[in-house]
């Protein structure tokens, strides 16, 4: 019998020094993604305007708006590709956004996630869940991410 996605791990990162500060585990769906996103964001303190840079999964019109709305700058990669029907698929992005120089930045930046959840999946071992439960494998996902922010901390403060 084949595996089945049952869960999805979300994280956060902050891109100067690829830290995670925020995870969440949720059942797989097709909003999962945006949903935990602004979840996430909603838990964040609001100290000054932020950027959020994410795959083109969330180019979505209703995310970037209610990104716009909670003053969060959608550092999204553009999905404007061509459909099978030969129309050119409408951006939620705009060039408002990819203008500024940190678009760019952000774009380059938030490949760094991917160390995150490979680092989870091989060294921490998570890659096949030893539990059941949304609530058992959450709390083995968010030891995983304690653990990979304990694994940075020392190179961190040996480069300072």
């Amino acid at each position: 019998q084949s595996s089945v996605l049952c869960f999805m791990g979300h994280l956060l990162m902050e891109n100067r020094n690829g830290l995670i500060v925020d995870a969440e585990l949720t059942r797989a769906s097709g909003t999962a993604e945006r949903e935990a996103a602004l979840a996430m964001l909603g838990r964040r303190t609001k100290r000054h305007r932020i950027t959020l840079g994410a795959d083109k999964a969330y180019d979505v019109a209703a995310f970037v708006g209610e990104l716009r709305r909670r003053r969060v700058t959608p550092h999204i990669a553009r999905d404007d590709h061509l459909t099978k029907t030969g129309k050119r698929r409408r951006s939620a992005v705009d060039g408002r956004t990819t203008r500024h120089p940190g678009y760019a930045v952000s774009q380059r930046l938030r490949k760094r996630i991917e160390e995150a959840f490979g680092w989870i999946k091989t060294t921490g071992g998570l890659r096949k869940t030893r539990h059941r439960g949304l609530a058992r494998v959450g709390w083995m996902f968010t030891l995983r991410v304690a653990a990979y922010n304990l694994v940075r901390l020392p190179k961190l403060l040996a480069a300072t």
